[in-house]
């Protein structure tokens, strides 16, 4: 996981705390230690969880559409982000 570094609209699973197996999509990189993670249902994008980047596992998957809007300063809806971790996880 050390080799694989932080981007915007990645989508990681939780391995550490009460949210743990949980996916979430990374919503903001704060530094390479740590990112903002949103779920869209739970966790929404006006309250991104701040987590440790060790305490998640990247799952390959990136949500492109997502991380262009939201690398572009558009408004992302936090209904677009749970339906497209919805997708990927079933």
């Amino acid at each position: 996981m050390a080799d694989i570094a932080p981007r915007v609209g990645m989508v990681v699973a939780s391995r550490m705390g009460r949210d743990k197996d949980k996916f979430f999509m990374v919503a903001a990189v704060v530094n390479l230690e740590f990112v903002m993670l949103a779920d869209g249902k739970y966790r929404k994008l006006a309250a991104a969880k701040l987590k440790r980047w060790k305490h998640v596992e990247p799952t390959g998957r990136v949500l492109e559409g997502i991380a262009a809007k939201l690398e572009a300063g558009k408004k992302v809806f936090d209904s677009e982000v749970y339906s497209a971790l919805k997708a990927i996880i079933e």
